[in-house]
């Protein structure tokens, strides 16, 4: 029977006897966990080199001898000879001092777990009986994949309150919850509370756990459940009572997602913040529409533009002379300005436009129509938002046809 115990090795000198790729990998784990390392070998690996160079772990350039295991914590044998490796076990054994033997683990006194970390944890698998490497790795990397893709509750329990808590600014993507990168669902599952938008991919909050708090700050066309300051004093407050808070967004919380403000808002009351970037939906919409914003002898270059206030005179120009694809987030509402103000600067009636709504979802649509009708076309059809509009000769049916 092998009992599992989580080893406390920062501050404390640990052994490592051997120069090869083992005795590298283990000496970088526990510089790592803050152990003082020594090597002890007469020969080094190149990984080992690099250790040594950067201060990690300090090199004694020999055999390794009997009196190299005094004062040591942990030994770990891991020479290219069995006997060497056998023979320093038993004189830490001697010691009462716990050794791992990378080629003969009946020899030691201890064992190296396969280990995965995942939201502040460390799992580790071990066997029982006879040592079985492979098969500890091969259910080590199914539990990381299970921990990184399943839903969890990942919320820490001993916590202290009084004290301040965190704020996770997390980019959802366009919308389909499984276009999350991982670190985002972990910070979904390690939440105590959730302030969210109403973009983005909100089904997932149906995965977690019942009493996870969510507070919905969404704002829709014509109605406005919270000002900007309004939902920064809500982080503030809700980090302040000790929680862990993820702010959840739409696409990437620093792209016209005002991700910046919350950062500026919850730094200035000392309130540590996390921010995982997101899939934003300026690049993701049109690829899920089939359009690529860059295309080799069509468009060298993209321009994001918010479509809430007028075009820019860059943004103009790109389109008038045909020099970029410009995209447009939220401009569904003032389109018809935005196209009044392209025609009147000159842009060709008859450049395509493409106007992709709900992005990834099951309920995504496409319309596309010159530039001189998009709006009457947008108008026969309906459409609303949330949509990207994708302004260029890239937006054009049939641009990827006949493949690369």
């Amino acid at each position: 029977m092998t009992t599992l115990v989580g080893l406390d090795v920062a501050g404390r000198r640990v052994l490592v006897a051997g120069g090869g790729p083992v005795a590298a990998r283990r000496a970088a784990a526990l510089a790592r966990d803050g152990a003082l390392v020594t090597v002890v070998a007469p020969r080094l690996c190149e990984d080992l080199v690099d250790l040594v160079l950067d201060g990690s772990v300090t090199w004694a350039d020999r055999e390794v001898v009997e009196g190299d295991v005094e004062d040591a914590w942990l030994v770990h044998a891991a020479t290219d000879d069995r006997e060497v490796n056998v023979r320093l076990c038993g004189w830490a054994t001697r010691r009462r001092v716990w050794s791992v033997c990378a080629d003969s683990v009946g020899s030691g006194t201890a064992r190296t777990p396969a280990t995965t970390s995942h939201a502040g944890l460390t799992v580790a698998v071990s066997s029982q009986g006879p040592a079985d490497p492979a098969r500890v790795a091969a259910v080590r990397d199914q539990v990381a994949a299970m921990l990184t893709t399943q839903p969890m509750d990942l919320r820490q329990r001993r916590t202290t309150r009084s004290g301040k808590g965190r704020v996770i600014l997390v980019g959802g993507g366009p919308g389909s919850p499984d276009l999350m990168t991982v670190r985002a669902r972990r910070a979904l599952f390690e939440a105590d509370v959730v302030v969210t938008d109403r973009l983005g991919p909100t089904a997932v909050l149906d995965e977690l756990p019942a009493d996870v708090e969510v507070v919905d700050v969404g704002k829709a066309p014509g109605r406005h459940a919270a000002t900007q300051e309004e939902i920064s004093t809500i982080l503030v407050d809700q980090a302040q009572r000790g929680r862990t808070v993820v702010r959840l967004k739409g696409g990437d919380p620093f792209l016209f997602g005002r991700g910046g403000e919350e950062y500026l808002a919850l730094s200035a009351h000392g309130i540590p913040v996390e921010v995982v970037p997101g899939v934003s939906s300026a690049l993701s919409a049109p690829l899920a529409a089939g359009i690529p914003v860059t295309h080799r002898g069509t468009s060298a270059a993209v321009l994001v533009c918010h479509g809430h206030r007028a075009l820019e005179a860059h943004a103009v120009r790109a389109v008038v002379d045909r020099s970029a694809t410009v995209v447009l987030l939220m401009g569904v509402a003032a389109l018809s300005q935005h196209v009044e103000t392209l025609l009147a600067a000159g842009a060709d009636p008859r450049m395509p436009v493409a106007v992709v709504e709900d992005a990834t979802l099951d309920t995504q649509r496409v319309t596309r129509a010159p530039l001189g009708a998009v709006v009457a076309r947008a108008a026969e059809r309906g459409v609303r938002a949330p949509a990207v509009i994708v302004i260029g000769e890239v937006a054009a049916a049939g641009l990827l046809e006949g493949g690369p």
